[in-house]
């Protein structure tokens, strides 16, 4: 089998049981498995592959646990609205998505998040016009080479039965239900080390019903795969669950099965005392997504009061049309801030440190997607690690912490991002596709959907 060592790193950050920070540290990998993390001098001096990272801080491959990797080709539209006027504005364009947009959408996310650190990733794809399925994304996934929970999303309350989306963009829930369950048996993977999951996600409170929710629930705890849905975004989606069915978001979520560690939910920045107390309890997990909270104005998650009282919280870049970036290093850096902005004292519980904020988006990760083999740099995990320069403009003078400095600071790219065992990022360069080509192509479906929603109003 293949063997990989990694050494002579500044700094390698292996987010352990014991937190271990190794200078001139090193890791040794084979086929996709770590074999032995420690100082360079205690590890093998040779292996099939070795990458020098000298000048370079070596971290776990970040997890990004909430996307929308289809609004790649929709960025920066709808510019000034909230939650509910920014889904209005860009439902009709979605209507007409076709199969090749979702597959090379899918790799145009999964390039950028890999460039940028992460190396899983989960994805909510819950409109599927045109002769789209979930397929379209898988394969895009396996052909980058990014470690993929794909979330069979669904909608099926539109307009005219007081729900928010279109009635063209929503399925029958028979259909959907048939569908998720085709998805699992064809393309789940619930082994250690799986490249490929599949997920179980009815999109909201306010497009899908009742009874949706809780027969997706009931599905996919009888074939053992995760639940994932947005909940308590801002507050319009709090007066909806409230008017419609007479509870909280959470009250709602508990009352249709969907709490406890095999869930978790996008953004809960509404998420009231009551509700944090039944997450913590229940183990129901976070997707903090920062910058799309602050992007749609829809507030601050109280994270911090999440971690005290033990919910499990991850990062998520969440759509790239509410984001509208993709950058997972940055995504993070900005969870580490915008908590200093909540709550003030930069010393104490009340902040969140950069250790924190790297061990949410690695650990949490995992820890929201169901997984023991990612998230950390430890004998027995998968290969999954992440090489950042510090030699970069941006990080000048923060030499003398190197963690501390890639949240503190700015990186445009990484140096190498290995996935499984296998390099896909390499001296900052995609070497599983061709990325100009990519972009050109995406560049041009992009411009086609527009065109083609705008030719009908």
């Amino acid at each position: 089998m293949p063997t990989l060592l990694i050494r002579h790193a500044r700094l390698l950050v292996t987010m352990d049981a014991q937190r271990r920070e190794i200078a001139d540290g090193a890791v040794f990998a084979r086929d996709h498995v770590i074999e032995a993390v420690g100082p360079s001098a205690e590890l093998p001096a040779s292996a099939d592959e070795v990458i020098d990272a000298r000048d370079q801080v070596v971290i776990p491959g970040l997890v990004n646990t909430h996307h929308h990797m289809v609004q790649t080709l929709t960025r920066a539209r709808v510019q000034d609205h909230e939650l509910f006027g920014w889904l209005r504005g860009l439902y009709p364009i979605w209507a007409n998505l076709t199969p090749e947009m979702v597959n090379v959408s899918t790799q145009t996310a999964m390039a950028e998040l890999l460039l940028s650190g992460c190396t899983t990733s989960s994805d909510h794809l819950y409109i599927y016009p045109n002769g789209v399925r979930l397929d379209d994304s898988i394969e895009g996934a396996a052909g980058i080479g990014m470690r993929f929970h794909a979330a069979r999303g669904s909608m099926s309350v539109g307009e005219s039965q007081g729900g928010l989306p279109p009635d063209r963009v929503v399925e029958r829930e028979d259909a959907i239900l048939k569908d998720t369950q085709r998805v699992i048996e064809c393309w789940h993977n619930p082994g250690r080390f799986a490249m490929q999951r599949v997920v179980v996600a009815p999109c909201s409170p306010f497009s899908v019903s009742r009874e949706l929710m809780r027969d997706s629930a009931i599905l996919a705890r009888e074939h053992g795969v995760s639940l994932h849905t947005h909940l308590a975004e801002n507050d319009f989606d709090v007066a909806y669950t409230r008017e419609k069915f007479g509870c909280t978001p959470a009250e709602y979520a508990q009352a249709l099965g969907w709490v406890g560690p095999d869930v978790w939910c996008a953004h809960c920045v509404k998420l009231d005392a009551a509700g944090i107390a039944l997450f913590a309890r229940s183990g129901t997990g976070v997707a903090h997504c920062p910058c799309s909270n602050m992007r749609l104005a829809s507030g601050i998650a109280p994270i911090r009061a999440m971690r005290d009282a033990g919910v499990p919280v991850g990062i998520g870049v969440d759509g790239s049309a509410s984001n509208d970036a993709g950058h997972m290093l940055g995504e993070v850096r900005m969870a580490m801030l915008l908590q200093r902005v909540a709550h003030g004292a930069v010393q104490g519980p009340s902040a969140m440190t950069a250790r924190e904020a790297l061990e949410i988006a690695t650990l949490g990760g995992a820890k929201l997607l169901g997984r023991d083999d990612i998230g950390a740099l430890a004998v027995g995990m998968a290969a999954d690690i992440v090489t950042v320069p510090l030699n970069e403009i941006g990080l000048a003078g923060a030499q003398h912490d190197p963690l501390a400095a890639l949240l503190f600071c700015q990186v445009p790219r990484v140096q190498h991002s290995i996935v499984n065992g296998r390099v896909v990022v390499r001296d900052g360069q995609l070497s599983t596709l061709d990325l100009p080509r990519l972009i050109e192509r995406h560049n041009a479906l992009a411009a086609r959907l527009a065109q083609a929603a705008f030719s009908t109003r």
